[in-house]
């Protein structure tokens, strides 16, 4: 292997994961660590928690159905217990490397069902456009509810509005997005004769060809029906832990959605598992809401931990499942 690969690789995973370990330690220094140990020991309800892990699990069952409503609409055949444990592996493959779990469903799914690879990223790029648009729509509605909520949140937060705000308002961000657009625009008016931009202008064809298949797609009812079927499994895997601590069983269904929200935020940034950022939102809201900082520090390190343990059995199930279940039987010797 190339050792700038090597290199490049490494420094894709050290530097999310330094991040997130470096917000760990910020969030937890301040913590009364005998506290937070006398809760693990004696203050959770485990069964509760393990629970819950049964919703994670079925939601991401049916987030492997409803991408195979968008592969179905390419007219691809494939095995659904491919693509469902590709899922499951997709999520152990991001904790190594960020978003790269992504990719390599697709290309696990294009190895065994001979699907086209470009062709499978542009339904992944609709399955994710679809996430983002439902957790758009839940933090707008917790939003426009619960105004008093994120205006306690950023005053005990003031560094995250400012830092949003310094972004959004520097002229580098526009300049740069405009160097972009004019440097692809000059690349395909003037160079569309190159070898490197017909094949890439080839690979953006089959990209935009599964895109399009929410427009084509037979079924858009039953894909709606999952989605939302797909979030509440998700939240029920989160909230249902609220029952296992004394600290946040009375807290409501509406709290229980707001930290949901919150989580499901932190979760986008690009780090392994969302560690540090995950920790951060939920902590942050649980505190907001009257739960002290060594409580909601526990609450976020139990739930966290044992869901990331959670994800990578059973991810390491769906990748050695994978080849087992696609193993070509033998062939017969006659006599």
């Amino acid at each position: 292997m190339n050792f700038k690969h090597v290199i490049h690789t490494a420094i894709k995973i050290i530097l999310p994961l330094f991040f997130g370990l470096l917000l760990i330690w910020f969030l937890y220094r301040g913590v009364d660590f005998s506290t937070v140990w006398s809760i693990i020991k004696e203050g959770v309800r485990y069964d509760i928690i393990l629970f819950s892990l049964v919703f994670g699990l079925m939601a991401n069952i049916v987030r492997a159905l409803r991408w195979g409503l968008l592969i179905e609409s390419l007219g691809g055949r494939f095995k659904t217990s491919n693509i469902i444990f590709a899922v499951l592996g997709n999520y152990a493959v991001n904790l190594v490397l960020p978003r790269i779990g992504e990719i390599w469903r697709c290309g696990i799914v294009s190895k065994y069902d001979k699907i086209s690879f470009t062709k499978l990223i542009g339904t992944l790029l609709v399955d994710r456009v679809s996430d983002t648009i439902a957790v758009g729509l839940i933090t707008f509605s917790i939003f426009i509810f619960n105004i008093g909520f994120f205006n306690r949140f950023f005053e005990k937060n003031p560094q995250l509005l400012e830092g949003i705000q310094s972004t959004f308002n520097s002229v580098w961000l526009y300049v740069g997005a405009l160097i972009i657009v004019a440097a692809i625009w000059f690349v395909f008016k003037f160079m569309s004769h190159l070898s490197l931009v017909q094949k890439t202008k080839g690979v953006l064809t089959n990209i935009w060809s599964g895109i399009k298949t929410v427009w084509i797609m037979k079924k858009k009812g039953l894909f709606l029906l999952e989605t939302i079927l797909i979030w509440s499994g998700y939240f029920f895997y989160f909230y249902i832990t609220f029952y296992a601590f004394d600290f946040t069983k009375d807290l409501g269904i509406s709290i229980g959605l707001i930290a949901f929200t919150m989580s499901s935020i932190g979760v986008a940034v690009p780090v392994q598992g969302g560690i540090g950022p995950w920790h951060f939102m939920v902590i942050a809201t649980l505190v907001c809401f009257g739960v002290g900082k060594d409580d909601a520090a526990a609450f976020a390190l139990v739930v966290h931990t044992i869901q990331t343990v959670w994800v990578i059995v059973c991810g390491l199930f769906g990748i050695v499942a994978l080849p087992i279940t696609n193993k070509k039987p033998e062939a017969k010797v006659l006599n």
